[in-house]
């Protein structure tokens, strides 16, 4: 039997004026997976985003989440979506716990079991002892584990997590991806944008790299690492001062206190580098290899643009 897709994408664009931001964007992920959107600022992650979330509409396309779609059978794609945007709550009137429970009814759920599950994520997400607090009241890092509680409420089967660990501390950031990868264990379908490329290789099984509204790539994260066709080498020196030969220099990629590190297709040979490195003179005391990071697949593949 086939399986039906968390969430599918079909020829979806969005036009604000003369701007298209997305450009008839086509792909779906599968159940069950934790999947990475990727993309410079402006590449069109968000605007995709909210059109899944039922946001915003689209100017053309479908957008199926198990099969229902969000714009005819909204009522019950949102049901099953939580998102966890990049925008901070701030309420003055109701405490963390209230605004729980508020956002708890508006999915129609009550009684002993969800004030159960409530408690249950604000012990998770080390809210507990501010249950009582409101919003205003809050560190940025504590608003976005309330927003996070809120988007986990109805215990929705896809989450999107819009750069969730934007400007939060190391303890946050660890909390957070231990109860995501619980939930992501228990068969809930993770969406996760973020411009830290080492969450996303280390968390995400399939990866969607966007750029001006269009997908640059869709593989698995291993497959996208195994493309790339370069492999960096780190040479360590003793030797303060030196000048490269050229051979060297239109390889080089980084400068650091002791060392190089040079970018090397991977069909060339090392032996290649080590008598480069013997005709400049350099006094070497190490060398090691290893294969790009998501971060160097991503820049290649969006011609240079930072995160």
């Amino acid at each position: 039997m086939l399986q039906i897709p968390a969430v599918e994408f079909h020829q979806v664009k969005k036009q604000y004026g003369e701007l298209e931001a997305l450009k008839e964007i086509s792909f779906s992920v599968e159940e069950g997976s934790f999947f990475g959107l990727l993309g410079p600022n402006g590449a069109g992650k968000s605007t995709l985003i909210n059109a899944m979330s039922g946001l915003i509409v689209p100017s053309s396309g479908r957008i199926k989440i198990k099969g229902f779609d969000v714009i005819d059978d909204y009522r019950h794609t949102r049901r099953i979506l939580g998102l966890v945007p990049q925008e901070l709550i701030s309420d003055p009137f109701f405490s963390i716990r209230e605004l729980l429970q508020l956002q708890s009814g508006y999915f129609g759920l009550k009684g002993a079991k969800q004030s159960a599950w409530i408690g249950e994520l604000l012990e998770r997400l080390a809210l507990s002892d501010k249950s009582d607090a409101n919003t205003s009241q809050l560190s940025g890092g504590m608003k976005r584990r309330v927003l996070i509680a809120m988007a986990l409420v109805h215990k929705p089967q896809v989450l999107v997590l819009d750069e969730p660990t934007a400007g939060v501390d190391v303890d946050l950031r660890r909390t957070l991806w231990e109860f995501t990868k619980e939930l992501h264990q228990q068969g809930h379908t993770v969406i996760l944008t973020t411009h830290y490329l080492e969450e996303a290789e280390a968390l995400c099984e399939k990866i969607a790299i966007m750029q001006d509204g269009e997908v640059k790539a869709l593989d698995s994260t291993h497959a996208l690492l195994s493309k790339h066709t370069y492999r960096y080498l780190r040479v360590t020196l003793s030797q303060a001062a030196y000048q490269l030969i050229p051979a060297l220099e239109q390889r080089l990629v980084e400068r650091e206190h002791n060392g190089l590190v040079f970018k090397l297709e991977k069909t060339a040979s090392m032996t290649e580098l080590l008598a480069w490195l013997h005709e400049n003179q350099l006094q070497v005391t190490d060398i090691s290899s290893r294969d790009a990071s998501l971060e160097e697949v991503f820049l290649d593949l969006t011609s240079g643009e930072t995160t």
